[in-house]
């Protein structure tokens, strides 16, 4: 980082808790490559109600936003949040569709003659007062508040019973009764007595992973997970910051306690929970546990956090060092093959040639290192040609920058092929292992050998081989078709009467790209060439591929 930076700009804030502020707000906002970035691997369901509608409705979002609506949760798990919809449908009667209310409808839907909706699109059905209580009884359910909930609702039963309404005072009966089972074992997130979220960092200082522990009136209702992979030389107090700024910023609900396993220093608690006060707009305590029932839990975060550590970073290092041990066997290295560069070639009778390079590392697929090559010194179809080209290309380029070289390079063919590849990385003075994966018999050739190895189908490493090699030919071939298709639009574009090479740039520069052109409406071609000019140029655009096609 200090290596790429240019230039210092520093903003001055009244304290520390505006310094966290805004660090988090420019940290969503810009998306800085050298800041953690709070990863979840996965998004937790809320129910929502739109609470801020005439006639509000009750749906499940992964996205909780600013928007004036009510929002339950996060669910640990898709059932106990599809569970909730279903009473909320069933007991409370509340709506779940998107259509707009006004009245007007002459009958309603099903849902209303299933005892599953009030049904407010109809006029007289129901009323605006019994539709709010239906729903104040709802988001009192959803959050938590059963002793508040259950009075009101045997309140409203004897009142339905006395003026001999039993159907209604039957469904208030059962609603209590589902109320009552359910009692404190839904997994919201309320703030409340003994309301809190237990945090603990497990890091070795590359990779850390932090544990979340809900704890609702006393009861662990979930847990949660987030990994910050390569995040380098920081402490567990930064994870920790880092995590709680971005998690609990986004969290409509902040319980009144946020319990640590000592990732934090005295001070840095009291900036937290001060930050965490001023987004909550109640008191926040960010403490750490020393004894007791509150202790013994801490402990448990912070088990629950090494082993998901070990899970997520520990157990695929592993199975990527076997699988690289294993490759070193399989080709005869003395060294673990850790990382391989494979290579494919796709064409049309020898037309727009392209190569394909990507690159299996640390025990999987690493696309942010694919390249590809337009064969430009080839002509025809010669595939051992065009691999020697793009071998030399691509480590020629390595070597003169001083960056990793593979321990194998993996050619998608076979004998052919393979001396070519050869002959290319000798020519350049590298001392590379090269082998080539033939899709016939799926035999692998390496240098010197008079017949290929044949290792069984369920080898991990001719698995590994196999998968790098069908990666590239994927590859190499999605590469080639868009190389081709940009060709071909962009000679129909030169082959129109009346367009040439000034028109095409004109219009390049206009849409982006030869693609948009090709999507674009013929009045905003015409907004670009004139009316005549641009109706004819969009006419044959689109006669020429309906010939295509045909």
């Amino acid at each position: 980082m200090l290596e790429r930076a240019r230039r210092l700009d520093f903003t001055v804030t009244a304290s520390e808790v505006e310094a966290l502020i805004l660090e988090n707000n420019l940290i969503k906002k810009e998306r800085p490559r050298f800041n953690v970035l709070l990863r979840d691997d996965k998004t937790y369901p809320y129910v929502k109600v739109t609470t801020g509608e005439k006639w509000p409705r009750v749906e499940l979002t992964r996205r909780v936003r600013d928007d004036g609506h009510s929002y339950f949760g996060p669910f640990m798990g898709q059932h106990m949040a599809r569970r909730l919809m279903d009473l909320a449908r069933t007991r409370f009667e509340v709506r779940t569709c998107r259509i707009e209310i006004d009245g007007s409808l002459p009958r309603p839907c099903l849902y209303y003659h299933m005892k599953a909706c009030l049904g407010p699109c109809v006029d007289g059905l129901t009323t605006s007062a019994a539709y709010a209580e239906a729903v104040d009884d709802l988001k009192l359910f959803l959050g938590g508040r059963h002793k508040v909930l259950i009075p009101r609702l045997e309140s409203a039963m004897w009142e339905a019973s006395e003026i001999e309404d039993f159907e209604r005072a039957g469904r208030y009966r059962d609603l209590i009764a589902v109320v009552g089972r359910l009692g404190e074992r839904q997994d919201v997130e309320m703030p409340g007595r003994d309301h809190a979220d237990v945090v603990a960092v497990c890091s070795d200082g590359e990779n850390a992973t932090v544990c979340l522990l809900p704890y609702r009136a006393g009861r662990l209702v979930g847990k949660r997970e987030f990994h910050f992979e390569g995040v380098g030389e920081v402490t567990r107090g930064e994870v920790m910051s880092a995590f709680a700024a971005q998690f609990f910023e986004s969290n409509p609900s902040i319980p009144p306690v946020i319990e640590t396993d000592g990732a934090l220093e005295e001070e840095e608690r009291s900036i937290l929970g001060a930050y965490l006060s001023h987004l909550r707009g109640k008191k926040v305590r960010v403490t750490q546990p020393q004894r007791g029932q509150k202790a013994r839990r801490v402990a448990l975060a912070v088990e629950n956090a090494r082993a998901s550590f070990e899970l997520r970073f520990r157990a695929p290092r592993s199975q990527a060092q076997y699988l690289e041990r294993r490759l070193g066997e399989l080709l005869g290295s003395a060294a673990p093959i850790r990382r391989i560069d494979c290579f494919d070639i796709s064409h049309s009778s020898g037309k727009d040639t392209t190569a394909s390079c990507v690159v299996w590392q640390s025990g999987r697929m690493d696309r942010r290192q694919y390249r590809t090559f337009n064969i430009k010194g080839v002509s025809g179809p010669d595939d051992f040609a065009s691999i020697a080209e793009a071998v030399t290309r691509r480590f020629r380029r390595l070597r003169d920058e001083g960056k990793e070289l593979p321990d194998l390079v993996l050619i998608d063919g076979g004998l052919g092929q393979l001396n070519a590849a050869m002959a290319a990385i000798d020519a350049l003075g590298l001392d590379l292992l090269v082998g080539a994966l033939a899709k016939r018999d799926e035999e692998i050739w390496l240098p010197g050998a008079s017949e290929g190895l044949r290792p069984d189908a369920h080898d991990p490493a001719h698995q590994v081989l196999r998968q790098a090699r069908d990666e590239a030919h994927r590859f190499a071939v999605s590469r080639h078709r868009r190389r081709r298709r940009r060709k071909t639009l962009a000679s129909e574009l030169l082959n129109i009467p009346g367009v040439g090479p000034a028109r095409t740039r004109l219009l390049l520069t206009t849409f982006g790209s030869v693609r948009s052109v090709f999507l674009a409406t013929a009045e905003e071609i015409a907004a670009v060439l004139g009316p005549v000019l641009g109706r004819h140029v969009w006419s044959n655009l689109h006669t020429g591929e309906r010939s295509t096609r045909s």
